[in-house]
């Protein structure tokens, strides 16, 4: 059996999609989510679907406590899905191509430090993109620097504003992160 571990910091509509995903495959399990957020509604969404949850805060990330309690579980995927904090070197060097994260914009444009969610959205509006979309990669020590594993881009010509380019996003997310993550890790 295949395990992946999820990393959400927010509302976690990903990590619904994807626990809802493989809950009926019998060689894929979501072993847990881990969030920085003690709030966030991604913890909620979790336990809806009885997949445990742990809650960190920054020192335990970097300081070891987090890298110890994936040890424990023993993920073949880790899977950061609207996780806002940068990822720490001692993890990535842990699990080389094994993390990957999705990014709402196509890379290499409007990634790195502060770019995530609304801020990418709006910032494509600003510069009257005709088109963006999502892409997953790999995590490395860098923002949004890691090695391409799918891009996917939807026309936004008829897009008003950000949150009209977030709804497409929203759904070119829910379609292929599942597929994608399912693909790596079988």
């Amino acid at each position: 059996m295949k395990k992946i571990l999820l990393f959400a910091s927010g509302s976690g509509s990903n990590v619904e999609n994807i626990i809802q995903y493989f809950k009926n495959n019998d060689d894929v399990i979501v072993v847990s989510v881990f969030s920085n957020n003690i709030n966030a509604k991604v913890l909620d969404r979790a336990l809806k679907y009885n997949v445990p949850t742990v809650v960190f805060n920054k020192e335990e990330l970097h300081d070891g406590v987090v890298l110890k309690k994936i040890i424990e579980l023993q993920p073949d995927l880790i899977v950061l899905a609207g996780f806002l904090w940068k990822f720490p070197e001692h993890i990535i060097a842990k699990y080389p191509n094994k993390i990957i994260n999705i990014h709402p914009a196509l890379l290499p444009k409007y990634g790195g430090k502060g770019m995530y969610g609304m801020h990418v959205h709006q910032a494509v509006l600003n510069n009257h993109e005709i088109e963006t979309g999502i892409t997953i990669h790999y995590v490395n020590e860098n923002y949004d620097e890691g090695e391409f594993i799918f891009q996917k881009s939807v026309n936004i010509e008829d897009c008003k504003t950000a949150e009209e380019i977030a709804n497409k996003i929203h759904s070119l997310e829910h379609k292929y992160f599942p597929k994608i993550i399912c693909n790596l890790i079988t």
